[in-house]
């Protein structure tokens, strides 16, 4: 039974509720049950965190990553020990994948019971091994007179370079156990890698006479827009990985965006003396396997120490903080750097290009595409599962100008795009951030975790979802025409009358037929509030111009 809280003293779990305030949450997401009664009866009797009801572990995950990466707080999950917290498992690797700080909440049994190998209703297990594989680091709090350093070490972990989701496991018992209200409940300060300045100097003297520089910029360095627009200012060009889009934005005439596949993107490479790559993994289906041609002095920042030499070696790697880094950098470049005058000119050009290569491809989906673009602007918060639209233009397009804007399933696994645009909308709405969420989910993924669509009517939350209906796995269906003979097997899907099933729900529901109805289908749908489907019939539509088969490889 829990105790009753006073102004002196608390329980364990109105302990972490307070503690999470202290580091700025407003949100938090998971399913209540008997295991994490004491923490969510807290945040209820408190009303200072917003807490969503998902309908499942997996989809609650997913919800916080998704808060995290736009608002750049902690994300928060609470699930209950066992098959709640396995079921939190996928969605903790896609966080860990990428590295989006976050707290996972998850009850246990009681103490007395605890690894003891009773068959103990809802134990699991090396429930905190598995904890543990799939996401930093996993802590059980053994007793109340912990908690709070227990907390804040998860809080620093999780923020720490390489950031990553932390997992926290309290047993029921002390959950609801009384302990004095500690004076102070501040998260402890997590102060940025400082580059070396001798280091700083050496990359600086190599960079210094280099004509036609280049950025590559990662989601690691989604924090240095600042310092990035003083390289644009000497002239350099930027190009991003899918994660690091917006941070320059992307109708920025210096901005390649994320089209660093194209050819005309590579022959830009090919053009250049130097390329500064920062908080990037370059990662294998950005890179063609790693055997995209890159230009040939090639140097890093990073503040993760590994990151040197992985994937491509490094002429120069230095290990820092991008924003302090870039900066300190940029002090040591500025007013003594050449840079070619056409460089900007041939970015814009190179962009034009692999744009026009890509539009190709898109057959009568690029009024989609276009309509999308026109009817959003760049106020947007844009949302991916995996799907073959997004494989197609998704990665790309629309044009993004904040470096949180993108939000996608970066990991590869499919049917989290939903649940990612609910977090991402109660992020918009708990901290006034003004944009619209819009969502890319192709129909088998919607499926997987349809369940949170009621969670989204439930929370009002204000998204556009453009569900992509083809019946089928579409990257998988041209796979098996591309490698295995046309042998279709296992892909074909029975999906439901998506109008009756959101009138259920009571979802605004659109069905976009045809191109010609894209703008007007459109219009109708960002007027709505609240949760709406815009269905796109894509067998009426026909297929796309070209066929995505798996991420692009390089051909010899």
């Amino acid at each position: 039974m829990t105790q009753a809280s006073s102004p002196t003293r608390v329980t364990v779990g109105e302990l972490a509720a307070r503690f999470l305030e202290q580091c700025g949450v407003k949100a938090a997401f998971g399913v209540i049950s008997i295991h994490n009664m004491p923490i969510l009866d807290a945040f209820n009797t408190r009303q200072k965190i917003r807490f969503v009801s998902a309908r499942g572990e997996a989809g609650a995950c997913n919800m916080a990553d998704a808060y995290a990466r736009v608002t750049g707080v902690m994300g928060v999950c609470v699930t209950s020990t066992g098959t709640g917290a396995g079921n939190a498992a996928g969605a903790l690797v896609e966080a860990l994948t990428a590295g989006t700080p976050m707290l996972h909440l998850t009850g246990q049994i009681e103490s007395d019971y605890l690894d003891r190998d009773l068959g103990f209703i809802h134990e699991a297990p090396a429930q905190l091994a598995m904890l543990q594989a799939v996401g930093k680091a996993a802590f059980r709090i053994r007793n109340p007179e912990t908690a709070l350093a227990t907390l804040r070490e998860a809080h620093r972990l999780a923020f720490t370079a390489p950031c990553g989701p932390v997992s926290i496991e309290i047993p029921i018992d002390i959950q609801a156990m009384l302990l004095d209200l500690p004076a102070d409940l501040a998260p402890l300060f997590v102060a940025p890698v400082q580059a070396a300045s001798s280091e700083v100097d050496a990359l600086a003297a190599q960079l210094l006479t280099a004509k036609r520089p280049l950025l590559w910029l990662g989601g690691g360095a989604r924090g240095a827009r600042a310092a990035v627009e003083r390289f644009v200012k000497m002239g350099w060009g930027v190009v991003t990985s899918v994660q690091g889009r917006g941070i320059l934005a992307e109708d920025h005439p210096a901005s390649l965006g994320s089209y660093n596949l194209q050819k005309p993107a590579e022959e830009l490479y090919q053009s250049c003396d130097a390329m500064l790559v920062v908080g990037s993994r370059l990662r294998s289906n950005e890179t063609l396997r790693y055997k995209l041609r890159l230009p040939k002095a090639l140097y890093r920042i990073d503040a993760n120490a590994l990151a040197h030499n992985r994937g491509y070696n490094s002429d120069y790697f230095v290990q820092g903080d991008a924003l302090a880094t870039l900066n300190a950098l940029a002090d040591k470049l500025e007013g003594r750097m050449k840079v070619d005058a056409a460089l900007a000119g041939d970015v814009k050009k190179a962009r034009d290009q692999a744009a026009g290569m890509v539009d190709a491809t898109l057959g009568a989906y690029a009024a989609l595409k276009n309509g999308l673009a026109t009817q959003a602007g760049k106020d947007l918060w844009w949302v991916r599962d995996i799907t073959l639209s997004n494989s197609m233009w998704g990665n790309r397009a629309p044009m993004l100008d904040h470096p949180r804007a993108g939000v996608h399933a970066l990991g590869g696994g499919i049917g989290q795009g939903l649940a990612m645009s609910i977090g991402t909308a109660i992020a918009d709405t708990e901290h006034k951030l003004g944009r619209k969420t819009v969502a890319l989910i192709g129909d088998g993924g919607f499926m997987l975790n349809v369940g949170e669509l009621a969670c989204a009517v439930q929370e009002k939350a204000n998204i556009v979802m453009l569900v992509m209906n083809d019946s089928c796995y579409g990257v998988i269906k041209n796979i098996q025409d591309d490698i295995y003979g046309s042998r279709h097997c296992y892909v074909d899907l029975h999906t439901p009358d998506f109008a009756q099933f959101c009138a259920s729900l009571k979802v605004t529901h659109f069905r976009l037929g045809e191109p010609a109805q894209t703008q007007d289908v459109l219009a109708k749908a960002f007027a709505a509030s609240g949760p709406v489907v815009v269905e796109v019939d894509m067998k009426a539509w026909g297929p796309f111009a070209a066929k995505f088969a798996g991420p692009i490889l390089k051909k010899d």
